[in-house]
């Protein structure tokens, strides 16, 4: 089976509508979607109502999470709230009912889906894991392949035999993940990567070939920077997509 996996897409509809048209070329068996599909970009409405016409599965990130929930919208900094509320103008009821009933995680084909540090947070960055607790969280997890987001960074995080972690960039192209290992995987960015290429990024798991590949597609960024300054929304969210 080939399974696509996209993530933090952030409203940017021009970098999602030009990874689904790579993705009909590449022609995966599933894709699923590890979420913030919303916040900083645009178009949130359209980008969730492509996301329901594909029915591409998501769960929650913490965007999601902050726009339905006003606890969840005080762990974000003041440039990130006012993005989630001028985000929660942009959208209808129904998106708000979808954001709402995202589940923290997901599991299916031996793999677990989650926004943020397994097994099912949308709030807590990988990085802010020490090495000792990654360890016992990838050992105790059901699935031995897990992918997260949040970061909008590329990464591989494999669990030892001895019971360390090493974590491995994860470049552009092809990679064979270690057979036998525990894996974290980072899937980058779509809608708003910060790993120093702004084209959108995504990855095509197969587990036949036990390989992952990292697809960069480029798309019209101006575009999305113009429509950012139009709705209001803080001019950081524009600068950064460069």
């Amino acid at each position: 089976m080939r399974l696509a996996v996209i993530s933090d897409i952030h409203a940017n509809l021009e970098a999602l509508r030009a990874v689904l048209a790579d993705l009909r070329e590449q022609a995966p068996d599933l894709v699923y979607c590890l979420g913030d599909n919303l916040g900083y970009g645009p178009e949130p409405e359209a980008v969730v109502g492509l996301l329901r016409a594909q029915d591409i599965p998501s769960v929650m990130g913490n965007h999601e999470l902050g726009l339905v929930d006003p606890d969840g919208l005080a762990w974000f900094n003041s440039s990130s709230r006012r993005s989630l509320e001028i985000t929660r103008q942009l959208v209808s009821p129904a998106t708000l009912d979808y954001c709402r009933a995202l589940p923290f995680s997901l599991a299916a084909h031996g793999l677990r889906f989650v926004h943020g540090l397994p097994p099912d947070s949308p709030t807590r960055y990988l990085f802010e894991a020490r090495e000792r607790e990654l360890a016992g969280i990838m050992a105790q997890l059901p699935e031995t392949i897990c992918f997260v987001g949040h970061t909008h960074e590329l990464g591989l995080v494999i669990l030892e035999p001895d019971g360390q972690v090493r974590q491995r960039e994860l470049p552009i192209g092809r990679t064979l993940l270690p057979p036998g290992r525990r894996v974290l995987i980072n899937a980058g960015s779509v809608g708003q990567p910060r790993d120093g290429d702004n084209r959108a990024k995504y990855l095509i798991h197969d587990d036949q070939e036990g390989s992952l590949e990292v697809r960069a597609v480029a798309y019209d960024i101006a575009k999305t920077v113009r429509g950012i300054l139009e709705r209001g929304l803080p001019e950081f969210n524009a600068s950064r997509l460069w």
